[in-house]
Parts: structure tokens; sequence; C-alpha cells
């Protein structure tokens, strides 16, 4: 599976503290264990030339006050608050001042950010989508790609999950409904 790394950019989803560190919020050890592989993937884009985008789930304290029915913190428990060490990107990642950070506050990495305008003012076409949690903010990003015309492909072999079963639906979704799938073998950067 090739790809014009002009046209592509790696989405890194919410590799924080909150999610890949034992003393994290909502740790799971799959999410600490992707950070080796989401790192391998970002240097192959990175030396092809690709973009590489990293989301960062924040939530405000008083994100959810008042909420009707959508309360992340009534579901998961309070968990990467703004400002919070927890909320910040985990420190094996190599982020560096080229890289694009987008703060969401939902799953969905295009709901009320920058991203879509990120994407389109470099010209990117297609999204090397990895990060955690794979069933969750990934699948609802990967989604949203697709929804906007973008080519979304979920690495299935960079992702942090809570249970096996978890990963494997996110994957089988992704590439059922609305996108593709690859691992990082299988993709490739065309050189210019």
């Amino acid at each position: 599976m090739a790809f014009d790394p002009t046209e592509t950019a790696v989405v890194v989803v919410d590799m924080q503290n909150g999610f890949c560190h034992s003393d994290g919020s909502l740790y799971a050890e799959p999410s600490e264990a992707a950070v080796e592989p989401v790192t391998a993937l970002v240097d192959r884009a990175r030396d092809a030339g690709a973009s590489i985008v990293y989301t960062r789930d924040v939530h405000p304290p008083e994100q959810f006050d008042g909420a009707h029915y959508y309360d992340e913190f009534d579901r998961w428990g309070e968990h990467v608050v703004e400002g919070s060490w927890d909320a910040e990107l985990v420190g094996d990642l190599d982020v560096r001042d080229a890289d694009h950070v987008v703060e969401k506050h939902t799953y969905d990495a295009f709901y009320q950010t920058d991203l879509e305008g990120y994407l389109d003012a470099h010209g990117i076409r297609d999204l090397l989508i990895c990060g955690t949690l794979a069933n969750v903010c990934v699948l609802h990003t990967a989604g949203s790609a697709g929804l906007r015309d973008y080519r979304p492909v979920v690495v299935e072999d960079a992702l942090g999950y809570i249970t096996e079963e978890h990963r494997e639906y996110a994957v089988d979704h992704a590439d059922w409904l609305f996108g593709e799938t690859a691992t990082r073998d299988e993709v490739a950067f065309d050189s210019a």
C-alpha cells in the first residue's frame, strides 16, 4: 500500500500519559505497548516527508457540568483534565516543532478542532491513523475522516486498546464500513 508523502499525514491519536503511562487515570497496558510501533511509524513517515499530527484529548474541569447526555467523566471517570500531567503527550514520543498538535474535547479529532483546516491547507488527502483507544477515539476519528472524503487507513499494529476484542472490532469496522486497514509493514511511501 503506497502513499505519496506530500499528500499523507500520520495521525497519532491520544498517546497521552493518562492512557499510556502506568500512573495514568485510564491506563491500559496495550496503549503503553503501542508507543514503540507508533514511534516507528512516525519515524518512517517523517523520513519520507509525510506530515505528522498528534491529537490530545483534553477536558476542561467544567466541560460536562450541566450535560444532558454526553458526559465522559460519568462514563470514564475524570481523565486528561486540562493542564494536568495526565493530559500531556507521553514522553517517549518524538514530537517536533514541525508537527501539528490538535487539542480535542470529544472522541472525534475533527469535531470543533482545526484538524480539517490544517489537512486542507497542506494538501493532505490520505491519513494513516494510529494511537489509542482503537474502538473509541481512533475509530471515531477515522470514521469522521472518511465522511469528510479523506482516505482513512487504520494502522492495525500501532493501536492501543483495553481488550483485544475492542481492537479487532475497531479494525474490522473500519475496514468494512468507511476506510482501510494496513499493518506497518504494508505501508510504503512513494519516493518523489
